[in-house]
């Protein structure tokens, strides 16, 4: 069966680098240590362990940073080669492993349709009594992610012995980390689970305040993924909302923004808002919480600049290294903490699992819309170019679609190409303000 495996190749590795710096995210892949080959199915790890053979799978930015060659040294040790990508997963349990993990929507060729959560856990690596974190139910802090009967991986999709979701032949998924998918969710709806787990942690561990005023930075998958979960479960006063593109200003409306404007006039909505002063490039006031769906210098900027003192910037977007001047920070007491995956949320006094929660946001808030692109595995360098540069293209989530032939989405591009003549960067600034909000 067919595979993209990338490999630890480091000539491939630099000028993947070299070409995507040049020429943007994705365009680097051709010369760069993925490939499409042959893939044997992994083997199953255990007795709790089941196959899972795929229908989609996205691309999502922390592949990219991947491929690109951006992603941060610290992952090396995490990580074990040679992997197959892909950790944002809707498959088909393997009728053929003797699986007996209770059953959702019948899929494909008859098999129960799940998500899968990619966190290699000390659950999914057999280590027995669990690290703090993962006894705690918050897999996404495992202390164990290069240790037990697995190789080196923070998640499915990172990890030389599971296999990951861009191959035909399938991965391993041990039972915990599968979720069936209710007939009323699509397939493309299921396909968001994933990484609105990853906004729905973030939303509900950003310590929120009803009232508040939270501004979010970045409207790609995940920063839509973020506005739809902030609107869904907290009770923000104002949530604003920096969105370079069209369609991207469109959707986060619809999500649930009050005000939404270009990113560059994130700071100036926010001063209004807050009817701050400015001084030095920072605000006297600002937003109550501001969350960061983008990880890069500029944005982590920003976010210092428009929190208010004592604060809190919540790093959702996957940042590399970065150059930043903290000094307002330590004069402004702000905090700064990060909000990486999933795993079980206290939710009103109850335990839940994200991956739970993040259904429930899916159906309320119809995120399957954010799916933009699907392609075959054959045309992965279209693809990978395509999720590069996908605000800019119209696009939001890009996904490969391993499904027969005859249950593709026809055609494999699909959603709003009448619009994308009218999505282009502008200046303009859309605000709705909530009903009693000052103007």
């Amino acid at each position: 069966m067919k595979g993209l495996v990338f490999e630890r190749n480091l000539a491939r590795f630099a000028a993947s680098r070299l070409v995507s710096a040049v020429g943007g995210s994705g365009r680097g892949v051709a010369l760069g240590p993925l490939r499409l080959t042959d893939v044997e199915a992994p083997e199953l790890p255990g007795p709790d362990w089941h196959r899972v053979r795929p229908l989609l799978a996205g691309i999502c930015g922390s592949d990219l940073s991947t491929l690109d060659g951006r992603s941060s040294r610290y992952f090396e040790d995490v990580v074990s080669f040679p992997f197959v990508p892909g950790h944002e997963v809707l498959g088909v349990i393997d009728e053929d492993d003797g699986a007996t993990h209770a059953r959702g929507a019948t899929g494909e060729g008859g098999g129960a349709r799940v998500v899968v959560e990619p966190v290699l856990g000390c659950v999914a690596r057999g280590i027995d009594p669990p690290c703090p974190a993962c006894a705690r139910g918050r897999t996404g802090g495992c202390e164990r992610v290069a240790f037990g009967h697995l190789a080196p991986g923070l998640q499915i999709g990172f990890c030389a012995d599971t296999g990951g979701g861009w191959s035909a032949g399938g991965l391993v998924a041990h039972e915990s980390q599968l979720h069936p998918v209710p007939d009323s969710l699509s397939d493309d709806d299921a396909v968001m689970v994933e990484p609105t787990a990853c906004a729905v942690h973030a939303a509900l561990d950003a310590a929120v305040d009803p009232g508040a005023t939270v501004a979010v930075l970045g409207a790609g998958t995940l920063g839509l993924c973020t506005v739809a979960a902030m609107a869904h479960l907290r009770t923000p006063g104002t949530l604003l909302v920096g969105a370079r593109y069209a369609h991207q200003r469109r959707l986060a409306e619809e999500l649930g923004a009050d005000v939404v404007v270009d990113p560059d006039q994130l700071t100036r909505a926010v001063r209004r808002r807050s009817r701050s002063l400015e001084f030095s490039n920072t605000l006297t006031g600002g937003a109550d919480v501001v969350v960061d769906c983008v990880g890069s210098d500029q944005s982590l900027a920003q976010a210092l600049a428009m929190v208010r003192p004592r604060g809190r910037v919540v790093l959702v977007g996957m940042p590399g290294r970065v150059t930043v001047d903290l000094a307002s920070l330590w004069h402004r007491e702000v905090s700064i903490s990060g909000a990486y995956a999933y795993g079980t949320e206290l939710v009103d006094g109850t335990h839940r699992r994200t991956f739970d929660i993040a259904m429930e946001v899916v159906a309320a808030t119809g995120l399957g819309r954010l799916v933009s692109a699907r392609y075959p595995l054959e045309r992965f360098e279209e693809a990978l170019a395509h999720a590069g540069a996908a605000g800019s293209r119209g696009a939001v989530k890009v996904v490969f679609d391993l499904r027969r032939p005859a249950m593709r989405a026809t055609p494999s591009v699909t959603r709003g190409a009448a619009r994308r003549q009218q999505d282009r960067p502008t200046s303009r600034t859309t605000a709705r303000p909530k009903k009693g909000s000052p103007p």
